[in-house]
């Protein structure tokens, strides 16, 4: 059990703890990236601020934020740290989990963990395989009676300082389900091994788990979310877009103050300042139009989530794959943007803006390594698939 934590009361409230979480995260993000330093202060004070318990329900104590609050939530961190922010995106995607598929006695137990200041790590993916969909890791019964599971996960963002580690495993019936398992058992190793170029401190390293002894009662039956129209998967993706888009926002942000403040205009343009040469401006328009508008699509994207939410436990095929598609077309749109704005400002703020000492280019980093997270060209297939043909996605949970 987690120390205690505030419990937010409503999604006004989650906002204003969000801001004020960003602001206490903006100006170390920098250091934190030269350093690759796990940010151990920062993720304690995200649990004890309550933000890590928005979607516990509210017949838990939880404050049971709607999707258009929660990617709001993650936008505005992202802008400030994407790093920070992407820990706890698997936080959340477990919580849905336990929320969908748990039992009245998991959700308790569990959620009730989360609302002291628990956090949730990941150890989903798997490298050596033939795609991310062929798994190896196992729960198998033990000689012993026990349960005990074997394998080896790879980008577990959040698992080195995480309360517990949900982890993807296949059982004796070769079934997904998900083991939470407490970060500290015999058999879990998590390896400070990160060394990606960008999101530095997430520290999504390696998870080596050599006979762990699992209760029985800390496993889900995650594959039965897969028999039915689901939009778990949608949920995972739209945290990911808010990242992906709070950095494009980050970046326009950040150049245009780098015009504003240090940039010389080209001689050619005979203005007094960089921020009055018309192409500077001209560029810095349409860079914030497509950043406006992937974070249109964002909360739209949202808006369709709550909306299939809304429509029942189980949504229909149509709601499920609406909300969907419009998750996915935020994703790739969004992704898209955060490479190009990040990209293109170097070119509008000029020579010294590739100076080490502004680690400006931490915005290029970040938003290339994150948007690999899954490729943006199979999302826009989906949805010309449907414009076209009037196809639904699949039901897998990665659209």
């Amino acid at each position: 059990m987690a120390g205690g934590a505030h419990v937010v009361g409503s999604d006004a409230e989650a906002l204003e703890i969000a801001d004020a979480f960003a602001a206490a995260l903006r100006d170390g993000a920098a250091e934190r990236d030269r350093q690759a330093r796990v940010p151990v202060e920062e993720l304690a004070a995200l649990g004890r601020g309550g933000l890590l318990g928005l979607t516990v329900p509210a017949r838990l104590g939880g404050a049971d934020v709607s999707t258009v609050t929660l990617v709001e939530v993650f936008r505005r961190l992202a802008a400030a740290d994407p790093s920070v922010a992407q820990v706890p995106q698997n936080h959340y995607v477990f919580v849905s989990v336990l929320r969908h598929d748990g039992t009245e006695e998991q959700q308790r137990r569990l959620l009730g963990d989360v609302l002291a200041g628990a956090r949730f790590g990941n150890a989903l993916s798997e490298r050596g395989t033939k795609h991310v969909m062929d798994m190896r890791t196992r729960l198998l019964p033990a000689a012993d009676g026990t349960l005990r599971l074997n394998g080896t996960k790879y980008y577990c963002t959040g698992a080195l300082t995480a309360t517990w580690i949900p982890v993807f495993a296949l059982d004796a019936q070769d079934r997904l389900v998900v083991a939470y398992v407490p970060r500290g058992a015999d058999g879990v190793d998590v390896l400070q091994d990160w060394t990606a170029f960008g999101q530095r401190a997430t520290m999504s390293g390696t998870t080596r788990l050599t006979d762990v002894v699992v209760a029985p009662e800390n496993v889900v039956a995650h594959w039965r979310a897969f028999e039915r129209p689901q939009v778990s998967g949608a949920f995972g993706q739209i945290l990911h877009a808010a990242i992906d888009v709070g950095i494009a926002g980050a970046a326009l942000a950040d150049g245009a103050r780098f015009v504003r403040e240090k940039a010389r205009p080209w001689f050619e343009a005979a203005q007094e300042r960089a921020a009055d040469e018309p192409h500077v401006l001209l560029r810095f328009g349409q860079l914030g139009a497509k950043v406006h508008a992937a974070e249109a699509l964002l909360r739209r994207a949202a808006e369709t989530l709550d909306a299939a939410v809304a429509s029942g436990p189980r949504p229909s095929a149509e709601a499920a794959g609406a909300a969907s598609l419009a998750v996915a077309e935020a994703k790739a749109f969004g992704g898209d943007v955060a490479v190009e704005v990040a990209s293109e400002i170097f070119g509008l703020m000029g020579a010294s803006a590739s100076d080490a000492a502004h680690d400006l280019d931490r915005h290029w980093r970040n938003a290339r390594t994150h948007t690999l997270h899954d490729p943006a060209r199979w999302k826009y297939v989906h949805n010309g698939n449907h414009i076209i043909n009037g196809v639904l996605p699949p039901n897998h949970g990665l659209v």
